[in-house]
């Protein structure tokens, strides 16, 4: 008999585990909690919302479940982990003060310093007029960031005084984001590429994915405001191995021995932003979970098992999980909703995506995605991530475009350059 799991969450990244989950042989029943049209196809789909903390832990306790995952930064931020560990439940995903490393910028920021982790340079506020006046004495372009949880589109990178305030306003003023603006951490703008680099911790030792590169922006060649994230790609040649062997070793290895100073042993998934400079890397980021999309072509390109190593990190022991990695690189192109990341139309019909999965080496991931009078329906702002492998970037980015255009609803919008930086490098 198999073990069981359950993933909360219900968007591109939770599919994109529960369709690796449930290829595992150690696992007999995956749950999703509240999962999507998608995630149905590989799990049980649970009513309960990623912010009904007692529900989920009433739900878990009582089928007795031997693993969860948590997949989205919030119900971590709000403590669910604590509370399951409580319980005797086992998790995958940091406890609520291992969690600040992505609910709170200044908590974060202020760990960076203290340990001596490259990034850059920054001040924080918790008052209007201080940080306006700071930000206009700023050498531009300069980045405005909520302290809080702000779903990806909680910083600016103002590219003029106007713009950097009328954001500060957003934030602190017209409270935009809710509590997540009572600070601001205003900081330099960063020179160079940007990477991520994820890796599984037990707040010792740490395992890495390959590295990927997200494309945050709305608009081709990065233009317009910031999403959650409008596609991705892994690897990210931009990640030289000798700036793998620097993020490794002055980014997680004094962050985790840092960590532990603090009285937080961090045990789950830990992603790093960075922004490298001829082969210097330095953090723009953290998150507490897997990224979205990342996580879409990381898993594709994951051949192993991935429940061992969810399981040592939810465990607090690293030990023998191995990971397998498929040389070949992956491609994922976020479809969204007409409007995005403003707003936006729900409930128009989709279709397609039976003929988009006939392309060879694709996976169509769900991400806004729900079923309405039997029919699936865009439930949300970024809709489906379109995922392909390929022998060459070129082939995999070709795929995924080949089944974007076989993918329909009324307002569908994506972006047309993902991956070109890559090209652009000469990595084909």
């Amino acid at each position: 008999m198999g073990i069981s799991v359950l993933i909360v969450g219900g968007g591109g990244r939770e599919h994109a585990l529960a369709w690796k989950i449930a290829k595992s042989p150690l696992v007999s029943k995956v749950y999703a909690a509240p999962g999507n049209p998608g995630i149905a196809r590989h799990a049980e789909c649970v009513p309960l919302a990623v912010d009904d903390l007692d529900g989920l832990r009433d739900f878990a306790a009582s089928k007795k479940i031997d693993l969860i995952v948590v997949g989205p930064e919030a119900p971590l931020a709000a403590g669910l982990a604590d509370l399951l560990v409580k319980d005797g439940l086992l998790v995958c995903g940091p406890d609520r003060a291992g969690a600040q490393m992505e609910g709170s910028k200044v908590f974060m920021k202020t760990i960076l310093r203290k340990y001596g982790i490259p990034t850059a340079s920054f001040r924080v506020f918790d008052e209007y007029d201080e940080a306006e006046q700071y930000l206009l004495t700023h050498r531009l372009p300069v980045v405005v960031k909520a302290d809080g949880l702000a779903a990806g589109k909680g910083v600016a990178v103002a590219q003029t005084y106007e713009e950097g305030i009328a954001f500060l306003k957003d934030v602190m003023e017209r409270r935009v984001f809710g509590a997540a603006g009572e600070r601001v951490v205003i900081e330099e703008c960063l020179p160079g590429e940007e990477a991520s680099y994820i890796v599984f911790t037990d707040g010792h030792k740490f395992v890495p994915l390959p590295s990927s590169q997200d494309h945050k922006r709305i608009g081709d060649h990065d233009v317009g405001p910031n999403t959650g994230g409008m596609g991705a790609y892994s690897p990210a040649p931009v990640v030289t191995p000798e700036v793998e062997a620097r993020v490794h070793r002055e980014i997680f290895e004094p962050l985790l021995a840092g960590l532990r100073a603090e009285g937080i042993v961090f045990r789950g998934i830990l992603y790093a932003g960075v922004m490298i400079e001829r082969g210097v890397p330095r953090v723009l980021e953290f998150n507490v979970r897997f990224g979205d999309p990342e996580a879409q072509p990381l898993f594709l390109r994951l051949k192993s098992d991935l429940v061992p190593l969810l399981l040592q990190c939810a465990r607090g022991e690293i030990t023998d999980a191995k990971m397998e990695i498929d040389p070949r690189p992956t491609v994922c192109v976020v479809m969204a909703s007409g409007g995005y990341p403003g707003k936006y139309e729900m409930g128009r019909p989709i279709g397609g995506i039976e003929e988009a999965e006939k392309e060879e080496g694709v996976v169509v991931f769900h991400a806004g995605t729900a079923m309405k009078g039997g029919r699936l329906v865009n439930h949300g702002g970024r809709v489906l991530g379109v995922t392909a492998i390929g022998d060459t970037l070129k082939e995999a980015i070709a795929r995924a475009y080949r089944a974007v255009d076989k993918i329909h609803w009324e307002g569908a919008y994506w972006r047309t350059d993902i991956g070109r930086k890559a090209l652009a490098r000469g990595n084909g």
